[in-house]
């Protein structure tokens, strides 16, 4: 089918107004989230384990300078989520980023954008489901049961939460977020207290003195902050659920600019203000990747059950995280096989109206990540997590591709802009991108598992490739019956 033939349907379909083209897979969904839901979707999905255990490895390698990659890392996330914003109120769609790339860039497009961001969400699954059972771990009381038994516990109760309605998605999601936050903010009270006190943390005297007297902001030079950004840019992954959960929402135009506004101070005050409050307690030395760095200095302060707290709280995120990847690839999936490119059990929605059929999918990877995990060593668990950057790097050029053809097309006189706006357009997109992707190259500096990552993109090209002709005829056919309804 001609992209004329698209274009004449579409304009006999409006009939000279200017309203925006529905995507076939919004249909059917309830409007459960409310507003409260969407704001802590979108602090949860801006605090995870990235922070809160990742975050002391980072500090070790790269020394307090690390915040300025958290506020880099945080400014172009941000971008992404803005510019995501503005084409939420242009047309609010549960298939989010994939329908708006069917919009502008054509099924192959939408395809490509799919497929990469199940490929983040299941192998962060496997990621995900593994850490739970080790946490869990953490209590003798769990010892004695095998590490694949709480891994599926794990994986039932979320899948049973996501299946019941989209409203206990949003509870548990609330709630998750109400304990991250909560346990932030009394982590930075904690740090302040210690600041002003000048209170003695493991031997040395926290304040800016400590952070001279150990090799100043940059104790290991510029390359160990460079290379820590594709980390960092894996921490920030999730902020694209406020576009996914928007078309389940009664108000998006009031809610999400509200969502995405606030994400910029929270980063601000969370992920740069802990890891400023973490250099200045402790020199970066002292700090490991086995071991949360919040309860580094808990310890070192002598606070009981400092460890079991955190844990408790580490745990949440793993299981806010998996919550989160099987609600988002369930909306997308159906989102796609609607128009062909998925498979077509993915479209399918139980009573509640959740789009049962793509949370099943993910769930089987899931599944089959916890016997692989079982089976293979530790450094082939860091490559699941690799791969999963490789998809939301490639989700967020994807979003930021799809703004600039908006752009376009506004400056055309072909749709309207709404007033919540990503500023600078076209140079934002453009430094945006390309920013991304020198994140993606640096993994090429990592011979041990950055490197052999990279070296699976050549193979998921062709499998993208592969699945794309054995899906094409049905797109088209799909696409053919769409616009013989338009033109009837």
């Amino acid at each position: 089918m001609s992209k004329d033939a698209v274009d004449t349907a579409g304009a006999i379909s409006r009939t000279g107004a200017t309203q925006s083209p529905a995507d076939a897979g919004d249909a059917g969904y309830s409007k459960g989230l409310k507003a409260r839901h969407v704001n802590m979707i979108a602090i949860g999905g801006a605090i995870g384990t990235g922070l809160f255990l990742g975050a002391g490895g980072r500090l070790h390698d790269a020394g307090p300078a690390l915040a300025v990659a958290y506020l880099v890392c945080g400014a172009f996330a941000f971008f992404v989520v803005r510019a995501l914003g503005e084409l939420v109120l242009y047309r609010p769609s549960s298939g989010s980023f994939v329908s708006y790339a069917r919009e502008f860039l054509g099924e192959k497009g939408a395809y490509v954008a799919g497929w990469m961001y199940f490929l983040n969400w299941s192998t962060t699954g496997i990621a995900d489901i593994t850490a739970i059972a080790l946490y869990t771990h953490y209590w003798s009381f769990f010892t004695d049961i095998p590490q694949w038994v709480l891994a599926l516990i794990a994986l039932a109760v979320v899948l049973a939460v996501n299946l019941i309605s989209v409203k206990i998605f949003g509870e548990m999601e609330f709630w998750f977020a109400i304990i991250k936050v909560a346990t932030l903010v009394g982590f930075m009270l904690i740090g302040i207290f210690l600041l002003a006190t000048q209170h003695e943390v493991g031997g040395h005297t926290p304040g800016p003195g400590l952070v001279a007297d150990h090799g100043g902001l940059l104790p290991h030079g510029m390359m160990p902050v460079v290379l820590v950004m594709q980390g960092v840019i894996f921490a920030y992954a999730a902020l694209e659920l406020v576009g996914v959960a928007a078309g389940e929402t009664e108000e998006p135009e009031k809610v999400v600019p509200r969502a995405v506004n606030s994400i910029m101070w929270r980063v601000g005050v969370f992920y740069v203000g802990s890891v400023v409050l973490l250099a200045l307690l402790l020199p970066g030395s002292v700090y490991t990747a086995d071991q949360s760095p919040f309860v580094t200095v808990l310890s070192k302060i002598g606070v009981p059950a400092a460890g079991d707290v955190m844990n408790l709280v580490v745990l949440t995120a793993a299981m806010s995280s998996l919550n989160s990847g099987l609600y988002s690839t369930g909306r997308i999936l159906r989102s796609m096989a609607m128009a062909g490119s998925a498979p077509r059990f993915t479209a399918k929605m139980n009573r509640s109206q959740v789009p049962y059929g793509g949370i099943l999918l993910t769930c089987a990877v899931c599944v089959l990540g916890v016997v692989l995990n079982y089976l293979m060593p530790s450094q082939a668990f860091e490559i699941v997590l690799n791969v999963a950057s490789l998809g939301i790097i490639s989700t967020w050029v994807i979003i930021m591709i799809c703004h600039l053809v908006f752009v376009r097309r506004a400056k055309e006189g072909l749709l309207t802009r709404p007033s919540f706006r990503l500023r600078g357009s076209p140079v934002t997109e453009i430094v945006t991108i390309a920013f991304l992707l020198a994140v993606l190259g640096l993994m090429w500096d990592d011979p041990e598992v950055g490197r052999k990552t990279l070296l699976l993109v050549p193979v998921i090209a062709v499998l993208l490739v592969a699945g794309w002709f054995a899906v094409r005829r049905r797109v088209t056919r799909t696409q053919d019956e769409e616009l013989s309804g338009l033109t009837k």
